[in-house]
């Protein structure tokens, strides 16, 4: 299985626990999200603050509009410092999302790290290399500049 990474670091003009108390509340996930993904989150609503073990259900059409369910699983949190998120189910072979929060200088630096990898072998890698990886960095691209419009 060939495991791929993706890595981005972004300073937020905000203290740590404010960047915490917003990217640790599922629901705001929404916010982050491209509109042409079509993502919903069809967990029951409200949604409690992540904790180790909660389970979270979505529909999405990450790839030629394609719809899917996604459940992931938060595996693991330390507060104020960072939180682990895993696909249970999905379109991924592999998908865990470190979300890391660093304090400097009254500012928050969000490290995401994310290493996935796709199924179906030899077509797994040749997609990855058409459209997934270029759709990832689109994605998160997207993710970037809404948490700039929110807090810088």
């Amino acid at each position: 299985m060939r495991v791929y990474r993706l890595e981005r670091k972004q300073t937020i003009n905000v203290p740590i626990e404010k960047a915490w108390s917003f990217f640790s509340t599922p629901e705001n996930l929404d916010l982050l999200t491209p509109d042409d993904m079509k993502f919903e989150i069809v967990t029951e609503r409200p949604i409690p603050t992540m904790y180790e073990g909660q389970i979270l259900d979505y529909k999405v059409a990450p790839i030629l509009n394609i719809p899917m369910k996604w459940r992931s699983k938060i595996t693991e949190v330390k507060e104020e410092r960072f939180f682990i998120d895993e696909q249970v189910s999905g379109p991924y072979k592999l998908w865990r999302h470190r979300h890391r929060f660093d304090e400097k200088d009254g500012k928050t630096e969000m490290t995401d790290i994310v290493e996935y990898a796709l199924p179906f072998s030899i077509i797994g890698t040749i997609s990855h290399f058409l459209f997934v990886k270029k759709r990832l960095q689109q994605i998160f691209n997207y993710r970037y500049q809404k948490v700039e419009a929110l807090f810088n």
